[in-house]
């Protein structure tokens, strides 16, 4: 039977089929760091082996500040510590990937926008290298782009997630084009690439945080969706859903935590209580999956529940509903 993708799915939609699963917390924590001179890490990535040690990238900035850097951490006694002479990267909200056995590393850069006096505007800088200590840039995104994300696909090409704003795009929606190496990466295939249609409502916005291949040959995707509640305050709600590279299909958003799934903790600002971004998730073979977050833009968290990639992977790829894209 063909499996139609519903449409106007929203933020209470969404929240609603997710409370009606009541989905089980296994396990939750509050992630430790030190020697950052009392300043907040949150924006993290998963955990990723770097020469052989857990390494995680991570946002550090002051409470009361958007000045960034993305710092790199080994795990010391359950305790989290810059990495001995890694380099510190001016830039916000990291993100990984492997292509073509290299690691390929990311973060947003802010800059002084040349239109409006005393505002910021941004993009996505990518970093390329065998290891961290290595990393060298080769890529900038455009203007005014974040959650830009890579995939290597199984036959060698790359999946690349985008998310403009503005005329395009709106308040931020989810694009997808395939190149066929790092080298075809080009400001203006990126700015061009088709939308993922009807995806989101043009109140609330998302963005892929993290992807990769699944079993059944589907990309899975691991996001955010967000939208502002009748007093101004953000919320941001870790998703993920199914795309098919090879004919655009993709399956519904799924919520996967809330807030109050996690432990309790301070917020940067009020408007941020209900603020999950998604860092990344490690899956097990138990069935199991741990997502990494940052929390309220304060805190690093992680939440052990059960892996919502398994029913996205179990999935016939005939029966999802192709799209044009």
């Amino acid at each position: 039977m063909l499996r139609v993708r519903r449409t106007g799915l929203t933020c209470d939609i969404l929240l609603q089929d997710f409370h009606v699963k009541k989905m089980r917390v296994l396990d939750k924590q509050k992630l430790k760091f030190n020697s950052v001179d009392g300043r907040d890490v949150y924006n993290i990535t998963a955990p990723f082996k770097d020469e052989g040690e857990w390494t995680i990238a991570g946002r550090v900035e002051e409470r009361d500040s958007e000045e960034s850097n993305i710092v790199f951490f080994n795990e010391r006694n359950g305790v989290w510590t810059p990495m001995e002479d890694g380099p510190v990267f001016p830039m916000q909200d990291p993100f990984f990937s492997c292509i073509g056995g290299e690691l390929v590393l990311g973060g947003v850069q802010t800059f002084t926008n040349p239109a409006v006096p005393g505002a910021l505007l941004w993009r996505t800088v990518f970093y390329r290298g065998s290891s961290v200590r290595m990393l060298m840039p080769f890529f900038v995104g455009p203007d005014g782009m974040k959650d830009l994300r890579l995939v290597e696909l199984n036959d060698g090409r790359i999946g690349v997630f985008t998310r403009p704003q503005g005329v395009k795009g709106g308040r931020g929606k989810i694009g997808f084009v395939i190149v066929r190496s790092l080298e075809e990466l080009t400001v203006e295939l990126i700015a061009e690439a088709p939308l993922l249609e009807e995806q989101f409502i043009e109140t609330e916005w998302g963005g892929v945080n993290e992807a990769r291949m699944l079993a059944n040959g589907l990309i899975g995707v691991l996001g955010h969706i967000a939208r502002f509640d009748k007093d101004g305050n953000r919320g941001y709600y870790p998703m993920v859903f199914a795309l098919d590279p090879d004919t655009g299909a993709f399956t519904d958003i799924e919520v996967i935590a809330v807030r109050s799934n996690f432990d309790l903790g301070p917020a940067k600002r009020p408007d941020l209580t209900d603020v999950v971004f998604s860092g990344g998730l490690v899956r097990s073979d138990d069935g199991t999956a741990i997502l990494y977050a940052g929390i309220s833009d304060a805190e690093a968290h992680c939440l052990k529940i059960p892996d919502p990639f398994l029913r996205l992977e179990a999935l016939d790829r005939s029966v999802i509903t192709p799209v044009h894209i």
